[in-house]
C-alpha cells in the first residue's frame, strides 16, 4: 500500500501537503515525497524515511505554488530503494509531468518489456513509471485523452494523482479497488487523497469518493469530472477496511471504525468464549475488541502497550524486520493479564508472525488462557493489487488448516469471522467488495497475456 494526495489551493500547498502526508503515514513509512508547481515549473523533493525526516526545517520553503501532489510509500513492486521513491517526473512535448500512484499493475512486466523493446529506458523498477511513460507518450495536448489511452492498457489496481505545470489530475481504476476521495480546502481549493484524514486535518470538507474509472481535472477554472463511459461494478478492497485504513477513514461509504466494531460484535455472535478479559491488538484491533466486549459484556482491558514510535509491522519490507518490529512495538501488561483468561482480537493473520509472538509473550506475562478471534476470514490467496502477499507460501492460512494454525501460534482456540459476517459488517453489497484474498474471486484476472 501507499498513500497519495493532491491539492490545488491558490494560497499555497506545501504545508497542506506536509500535514496531509503526515496523516497518511500509516500507509507507508519507507519514503515520502512531493512535487509542487508554481504554474510554470514543477519542483520536487523526495527521499527515504518518514515525512518528518524528508521534509525538515526549510525544505518546504523551496516548494512554492498553488498545486502539488505527494506520496508515502510501502513497496510491493520494485523494492525499497531511493530511485523508486515517488512522485516520479517526466518531460515530454514541452510539458513536465509528475505522478504518484497507489496500487499494483498486474500486466506491468508485459508492458515494460514491450516498451523496452521499443527503446524505452526506465529509471526505476516500479510499475508506476509505466503509467507515467504511457501518459507522456500519448499526450498531444489533451491530457484527459492521454490518461484514457493509458488506462486502456494498464490492468490492475491504481489510484493516481498527476501534476502538470497548470493543472492537477486524479484518476482511479475501473473497479475502484484502491481508494481515492475528493474534498475542498478552507481557502476554496480542492484536495484528493487516499483517505479523508488529510481533508479533516487541514480543515477541509469531504465531498465524495472519486468514482471507479473517473478522471478528475482541477485547474484555475475549477474542477471537471470525466466519468467512465461504461459503468463498472465496483470492487473496493475489503482489506482497506480490515487493516490499512485509519479508524477515522470513510471510504466508498464504509467507515473503518464502525466496520471493525461490528466485526467484533459479529465475532462474538459466531464464536463466543468464556474468558475474563477482552484484549485488543492495537491499533486496528481496538474497535473490534470494543465490539466484542460490548456484545459479550466481558470487560475490555489494555493488555498490550504499544510503542507509538514504531511503524506498522505488516508493511515492513522483510520478515526479519517484521519479527523485530513486533517485539519493539507491543509489550504485554503483566499486571493486567496475569492469572486471567483472555480473548485477543486482531484484524488479520497473514503470515502468523505477530500472532505467535504475542501469544507466547502473553503467556510469559502470566495469562492462563489466550483465545484468538480475527476480524477477517483466513487469507488464503495472494493479492495482486497492492498488498504484499505475492506468494501462497507466505500465507499461513493457505498452507494450514485453522486447527493447525491454532497449534502453530499457540492459541487455546482460534476463530476467524465468516465471509458472510464480514460482508454484514460492511453494510454494502457483497459483490461491491474485492475479497479475492479470502475467496479467490479476482475482479481483474491476475494472469494477463
Amino acid at each position: 500500500m501507499c498513500g497519495v494526495i493532491g491539492i490545488y489551493d491558490e494560497k499555497g500547498v506545501a504545508k497542506k501537503l506536509f500535514f496531509g502526508l503526515s496523516s497518511l503515514q500509516h500507509r507507508g513509512q519507507e519514503s515520502a515525497g512531493m512535487s509542487v508547481s508554481n504554474g510554470s515549473e514543477i519542483v520536487r523533493k523526495k527521499g527515504m524515511g518518514l515525512v518528518s525526516d524528508v521534509f525538515k526545517d526549510g525544505v518546504l520553503e523551496d516548494l512554492q505554488g498553488p498545486m502539488g501532489i505527494g506520496h508515502v510509500r510501502y513497496s510491493t513492486a520494485g523494492g525499497s530503494f531511493e530511485f523508486n521513491t515517488q512522485p516520479l517526473m517526466a518531460f515530454a512535448k514541452n510539458t513536465t509531468m509528475s505522478l504518484a500512484h497507489n496500487g499494483n499493475l498486474i500486466n506491468y512486466q508485459i508492458l515494460r518489456t514491450r516498451l523496452e523493446e521499443e527503446g524505452m529506458m526506465f529509471q526505476t523498477t516500479i510499475d508506476s513509471e509505466v503509467i507515467l511513460y504511457l501518459i507522456s507518450r500519448y499526450y498531444k495536448g489533451d491530457i484527459v485523452q492521454a490518461v484514457r489511452k493509458a488506462m486502456g492498457l494498464i490492468k490492475g489496481a491504481y489510484a493516481v494523482v498527476l501534476l502538470l505545470e497548470d493543472k492537477l489530475l486524479a484518476f482511479r481504476d475501473p473497479y475502484g479497488i484502491r481508494p481515492l476521495v475528493l474534498g475542498d480546502t478552507p481557502d476554496g481549493g480542492w484536495i484528493v487523497s487516499s483517505e479523508n484524514a488529510p481533508i479533516d486535518i487541514i480543515g477541509g470538507r469531504y465531498i465524495r469518493d472519486i468514482q471507479p474509472g473517473e478522471v478528475v481535472v482541477i485547474d484555475q477554472e475549477g474542477i471537471q469530472s470525466f466519468p467512465m463511459e461504461e459503468e463498472q461494478k465496483p470492487k473496493h478492497c475489503s482489506f482497506e477496511y480490515v487493516y490499512f485504513a485509519r479508524n477515522d477513514a470513510t471510504l466508498d461509504g464504509v467507515n473503518s471504525y464502525n466496520f471493525r466494531r461490528r466485526c467484533g460484535e459479529i465475532l462474538y455472535e459466531e464464536f463466543p468464549v468464556d474468558v475474563d478479559l477482552v484484549v485488543a491488538v492495537p491499533d486496528s484491533g481496538i474497535p473490534s475488541a470494543i465490539g466484542y466486549s460490548q456484545a459479550s459484556h466481558i470487560p475490555l482491558a489494555e493488555g498490550l502497550v504499544k510503542n507509538r514510535y514504531m511503524g506498522r509491522t505488516f508493511i515492513k519490507p522483510t520478515q526479519e524486520e517484521r519479527e523485530m518490529a513486533v517485539k519493539l512495538k507491543l509489550n504485554p501488561l503483566s499486571h493486567v493479564v496475569s492469572g486471567k483468561r483472555i480473548v485477543l482480537l486482531d484484524d488479520s493473520i497473514v503470515r502468523g508472525t505477530t500472532s505467535a509472538n504475542l501469544i507466547s509473550r502473553l503467556r510469559e506475562a502470566g495469562a492462563k488462557e489466550v483465545h484468538m478471534r480475527v476480524t477477517s476470514p483466513p487469507v488464503v490467496n495472494p493479492c495482486y493489487y497492492g498488498i504484499d502477499t505475492p506468494s501462497r507460501k507466505n500465507l499461513i492460512a493457505a498452507n494450514m488448516s485453522v486447527e493447525e494454525i491454532e497449534e502453530k501460534i499457540g492459541a487455546d482456540s482460534l476463530r476467524f469471522i465468516s465471509e458472510e459476517g464480514m460482508v454484514k459488517a460492511a453494510r454494502i453489497a457483497g459483490d461491491h467488495l474485492c475479497m479475492a484474498c479470502f475467496d479467490g474471486r479476482y475482479p481483474v484476472d491476475p494472469i494477463v497475456l
